[in-house]
């Protein structure tokens, strides 16, 4: 289980699978460098980017599923710390954003779609939405797609959202972080902090 959480009434969690770039959208809306390894999975506990006056943070949850070199039974005890983590602190938490991979994510989910199975980014979304934490999922490396609307229309589709795209503007975000091109997830996240009646967080997302 994840230890050291600093004590702040609100929250934004960052999940995603390794390798989807959550470390390069964090230093993109904090300013700050985290360290991240070459290898996936290297990020094996909470990054946290915290702020003390207004009692908020933004946390980097590690990444989950395949892992190159990385057991199965680690693997699993990472999602299920992932998820843990997410359930005990839902009521601080005003927003979870999933972050996929914009050209690989229907892909992946399709290869992982069967009777028996779930695949983790749709079960993420899910879980989210049970626990009654807003999700957003930031659609990153949208640079390197080609047909973005139906691409975008697609995922809605494997997410169980009626396309088009464009009606989930606060739950579906299209981004590239390493280009910097960040505006539809701090639109999304400023909505989520505007419902919530936290507007003094706003100038964090602007």
């Amino acid at each position: 289980m994840f230890e050291g959480r600093p004590d702040r009434d609100a929250e934004v969690v960052f999940l995603g699978r390794s390798n989807v770039g959550k470390s390069t959208l964090m230093r993109e809306l904090t300013g700050h460098d985290f360290t991240t390894g070459r290898k996936p999975g290297v990020t094996r506990s909470p990054n946290h980017f915290d702020w003390a006056p207004e009692s908020f943070m933004f946390t980097d949850l590690p990444g989950f599923g395949f892992m190159k070199g990385v057991p199965e039974s680690q693997r699993e005890q990472i999602k299920t710390d992932v998820v843990r983590y997410v359930e005990s602190n839902a009521d601080d938490i005003l927003a979870g954003v999933l972050v996929v991979d914009g050209k690989s994510v229907i892909d992946i989910i399709d290869r992982h779609s069967g009777p028996d199975e779930v695949p983790h980014d749709v079960e993420m979304f899910y879980f989210l939405d049970d626990i009654d934490v807003p999700a957003i999922v930031a659609v990153n490396k949208m640079d390197k797609v080609d047909d973005r609307d139906e691409r975008l229309d697609d995922l809605c589709d494997r997410l169980g959202l009626y396309p088009p795209w464009q009606q989930w503007q606060e739950t579906i975000a299209p981004i590239s972080a390493k280009r910097g091109s960040i505006g539809p997830l701090k639109e999304a996240l400023r909505t989520h902090f505007h419902d919530a009646k936290r507007d003094d967080l706003l100038k964090f997302v602007s």
